[in-house]
C-alpha cells in the first residue's frame, strides 16, 4: 500500500505520517530525509550551494524513484513538491491514498515561527512579514494541493485522531 501526504512546511506530514506507517506496519519515508542521504548533503545547504531549481529536479528524481521502486510505505513530501514538475500527477498516477493535511494560516505561523531556522524558504524572513509570505505562499501552492483525493483539516486535532481519520478513508 502506498500512502503520500502532502501539504504546507508545519503542517505535520512527518509526525502523522510516522505514526501512520508504525500503526499500519509499513515503512515510513520521509522525502526530504530521502534526498539528504542520497545527496549526502542537508536541503539548507543544497539550496545555498547549489540552489533551487537543482534541488527540484532531485526531488523529482528521488520521489518518482520512491514511487515506481517501493512497494508498502507512507510517504511525506516537502512542503513544495506537489507544486513543481510532473510531481502531483506522478502521485496521483502511482496511488489513490494521497492526503492533503490542511492547516489554518495562523496554526502554520505558530508551528514555523520555532523552527525557522531549519526552513530555507523562510529562514531569512522578519518574524513580522511570515503571516503574509505563508499566507500568499499558501495561496499559490494550494491549488497542487487540492489535486489530493482526500482533504483532511488538521487544525486543532491529535495525531492520533488524524491517524485514525486516514486509516479510515484508505483503499
Amino acid at each position: 500500500m502506498k500512502i503520500v501526504l502532502v501539504g504546507y512546511m508545519g503542517s505535520g506530514k512527518s509526525t502523522i505520517g510516522k505514526m501512520l506507517a508504525k500503526k499500519l506496519g509499513i515503512a515510513f519515508i520521509d522525502l526530504d530525509e530521502y534526498i539528504e542521504e542520497s545527496e549526502d548533503m542537508g536541503i539548507p545547504k543544497i539550496f545555498k550551494t547549489k540552489g533551487e531549481v537543482y534541488f527540484r529536479k532531485k526531488e523529482y528524481e528521488y520521489l518518482g524513484e520512491i514511487l515506481n521502486d517501493q512497494k508498502n510505505f507512507v510517504l511525506s513530501t516537502g512542503g513544495g513538491t506537489p507544486c513543481y514538475g510532473e510531481n502531483m500527477n506522478a502521485i496521483n498516477k502511482a496511488t489513490s491514498n494521497v492526503f492533503y493535511l490542511q492547516v489554518t494560516i495562523a496554526a502554520l505561523i505558530e508551528r514555523l515561527a520555532l523552527e525557522k531556522a531549519e526552513r530555507p524558504l523562510i529562514a531569512n524572513i522578519p518574524d513580522r512579514e511570515l503571516p503574509d509570505f505563508i499566507g500568499k505562499h499558501l495561496f499559490e501552492r494550494s491549488f497542487f494541493y487540492a489535486k489530493a483525493k482526500h482533504t483532511i483539516n488538521s487544525n486543532g486535532k491529535e495525531v492520533g485522531t488524524l491517524v485514525t481519520e486516514i486509516q479510515g478513508l484508505l483503499v
